[in-house]
């Protein structure tokens, strides 16, 4: 669950044990990945904040990342727009 940092995935932060990486698959609004050893999540960035995936991260911890994307989301969106340049 823990992919090395790249050019497609950089490492934005961290916070309480979680690492907040962007990155751009197939679709072109922006996401945001919290893995953690026990799985990982994903939210979209666009239009809203919202869960995108769940992979074998609790209710609680999808609250908590979830709750830490909110907290940052603008160092996200700035991290994620200085990466993929939009």
């Amino acid at each position: 669950y823990f992919p090395q940092d790249g050019p497609l995935v950089p490492t934005m932060c961290r916070v309480n044990g979680s690492r907040f990486s962007c990155f751009r698959g197939e679709e072109s609004r922006g996401r945001v990945r919290t893995p953690r050893v026990e799985g990982e999540a994903k939210f979209w960035l666009e239009p809203q904040i919202e869960l995108a995936q769940n992979c074998a991260l609790s209710d609680r911890q999808i609250r908590t990342a979830e709750a830490l994307v909110r907290k940052h989301e603008n160092d996200i969106r700035a991290a994620w727009r200085k990466h993929f340049g939009r």
